[in-house]
């Protein structure tokens, strides 16, 4: 397939930038995970091609708090169903070419990203380097929330009934008062959410900008 002189030109001149850059600013969402086979739930169809059974409900419906009070298999079916998709699913090569620019630049880089995948830290990038504006699926929290701990969901193993998204037997639950726990990531309209360990995450980011202030930085969406 033959490039248009326009974006040919504009390929060249994106590679000369990262070439010289001191260091690289790294801005991902949804789209990054295409290529690894993820659904980016872009628009309603991309949602219900994804889950079927919620057909009729929109993404930001599904993705509340309040389906952890008012159906919790239903939650946890929608949630735990994402966390073994993440889990299972490995990273594309287009991670390992980040990679390779930011081994390039003196002052290395930074990953601003609002996906709750964990696909960077399953691809290598550092966690010390990596700003989860939205939190990771991989963290779990209380719903109510009686504490501020957050800890892995690594144990978590549901069984889930696709014909439904529903899962069944034991939920995950919090260690301190028992209630039925959920991710730690930010949903629509979500007043429960524990930042935590997310603003730790942005003062790392806050500082490293200040560290690169006036060098040559190249940002990639």
């Amino acid at each position: 397939m033959s490039l248009s002189p326009t974006i040919a030109s504009a390929i060249v001149e994106a590679a000369r930038l990262i070439a010289g850059a001191d260091a690289l600013l790294i801005a991902a969402g949804a789209g990054m995970g295409v290529d690894s086979g993820l659904p980016d739930f872009r628009g309603p169809e991309g949602f219900w091609r994804a889950y079927p059974p919620f057909r009729g409900k929109a993404f930001h419906e599904i993705s509340t708090t309040h389906w952890f009070e008012l159906d919790s298999q239903l939650a946890w079916g929608f949630f735990g169903h994402r966390l073994s998709l993440y889990r299972n699913t490995q990273p594309h090569t287009g991670f390992a070419i980040l990679q390779q620019w930011i081994q390039r630049a003196p002052a290395g880089a930074f990953v601003f990203t609002s996906n709750v995948d964990g696909q960077f830290q399953k691809a290598g990038f550092p966690e010390d380097a990596l700003y989860e504006c939205h939190g990771s699926i991989h963290h779990l929290q209380c719903t109510t929330p009686c504490s501020l701990q957050l800890w892995s969901a690594e144990a978590v193993t549901l069984e889930i009934d696709p014909a439904t998204v529903r899962a069944s037997g034991d939920l995950p639950r919090c260690p301190h008062c028992g209630t039925v726990a959920r991710p730690n990531i930010l949903m629509f309209r979500d007043r429960t959410w524990l930042a935590t360990r997310s603003d730790i995450q942005a003062r790392r980011y806050a500082n490293w900008l200040e560290r690169v202030r006036g060098k040559q930085i190249v940002a990639i969406e």
